[in-house]
């Protein structure tokens, strides 16, 4: 236990004295950041609350470098622990300033005043949030993405030794996601803070986290290093994903593929094909393509939104067998797209397609409009 600085052992979590997740064991060290995932209504804010002592555990422990969470005093825990939780604060009649300050009243008198390193410490906080500006307007007043800015302010504030936040990303357009995500980070790296959220944003959580916690049912289904954690099957089956798929190289979620036989087949490569894929899908039209190296940023999409491919292993020539299967999947479409993917040595095959099917009277397009002009042609 002496070696981690966050444990946790064979909790059990709930309402009421209803267990809703139990047998949940972790451990991580300090100044690392720990993600907890998983579908909606799963339980995350629960553990996350059990956590802060906002709710009671059930059974097992908690412990914080060694020490029992749920025997620290008020004044123990404040001063090591800082949350961020969903439950929106609507104090009236209080400035940002006021809110943030809050963070301090661990470390004033039994007055509760501010010294001068005090107030220094709430501008150095609503600075780094990038939210100085708002100090003094009301709360209440402000949007949700900046509440959530100046609440992570206040969080900062109390300088803590581990910081625990509840989809601290919410209301955020994609730019603060980005910042807040990134001072979390900076927090975890110089200052050694401890980070525990819940994130939705799953790409997100692959690229912040140290640690992944999944959570679903009654139970943890995976937890460990982000990098051993995060794959393709572990997030689809977490979220029970039956239509669609998640990439776990590009980060990035593809609707279900269009089903029949493909009408279309797109000449693709270097990324020059992913629009054209994601767009055939849109309109629910089958499509084919190839050849398509199995290192190229273009067979990841197509992988998933097609099962009409024609494949050739990385750095190696492409076989005739191949050409020929490209050639009879040709035969069986309506149209050709030109993605304008440029040709070189190892892809000069590209053009002899091409130029099959102009041989074979078959449509060629080399922009997206001029297609969906001819689609209902197509469909006849």
């Amino acid at each position: 236990m002496e070696d981690y600085y966050f444990l946790i052992k064979n909790l059990s979590v709930g309402y009421n004295k209803k267990i809703l997740i139990h047998d949940i064991n972790m451990e991580i060290e300090k100044g690392t950041i720990l993600t907890l995932i998983g579908p909606n209504g799963a339980g995350k804010s629960t553990i996350l609350k059990s956590i802060t002592k906002h709710l009671d555990k059930i059974s097992g422990d908690i412990y914080i470098e060694g020490r029992e969470v749920h025997k620290l005093t008020a004044k123990e825990t404040s001063k090591k622990i800082s949350v961020m939780l969903t439950d929106r604060l609507n104090p009236e009649l209080m400035t940002c300033q006021e809110l943030v300050s809050m963070g301090r009243y661990p470390y004033t008198n039994s007055l509760g005043k501010l010294t001068q390193e005090d107030e220094s410490i709430v501008e150095e906080s609503l600075t780094i949030v990038k939210a100085l500006e708002l100090a003094d307007k009301q709360f209440t007043q402000l949007s949700d993405g900046q509440k959530q800015r100046v609440l992570l302010a206040r969080a900062i504030c109390q300088e803590p030794e581990l910081m625990v936040l509840d989809e601290p990303t919410a209301y955020l357009d994609i730019r603060h996601k980005i910042e807040l995500l990134d001072i979390l980070r900076q927090m975890s790296r110089e200052k050694k803070i401890t980070i525990i959220m819940s994130l939705h944003e799953i790409d997100l959580a692959s690229k912040i986290s140290d640690y992944l916690l999944c959570v679903k049912g009654d139970n943890i289904t995976d937890f460990g290093p982000a990098d051993k954690v995060f794959n393709s099957d572990v997030i689809e089956e977490l979220y029970d994903m039956e239509n669609g798929s998640f990439n776990i190289l590009l980060g990035s979620v593809e609707l279900a593929k269009p089903k029949g036989e493909a009408d279309v087949f797109v000449i693709a490569g270097n990324g020059y094909g992913i629009p054209i894929f994601r767009s055939l899908q849109k309109y629910e039209l089958p499509f084919a393509t190839g050849v398509l190296y199995e290192n190229d940023i273009d067979y990841q999409v197509a992988k998933e939104l097609s099962d009409n491919l024609v494949i050739a292993p990385a750095f190696e020539e492409i076989t005739e067998r191949q050409y020929e299967k490209a050639l009879n999947m040709i035969d069986k479409c309506k149209a050709l797209i030109d993605s304008g993917t440029p040709v070189g040595k190892l892809n000069a095959i590209n053009s002899k397609l091409i130029e099959y099917a102009r041989s074979k009277n078959i449509p060629v397009f080399d922009d997206m409009t001029s297609f969906y002009e001819k689609i209902q042609g197509l469909e006849g």
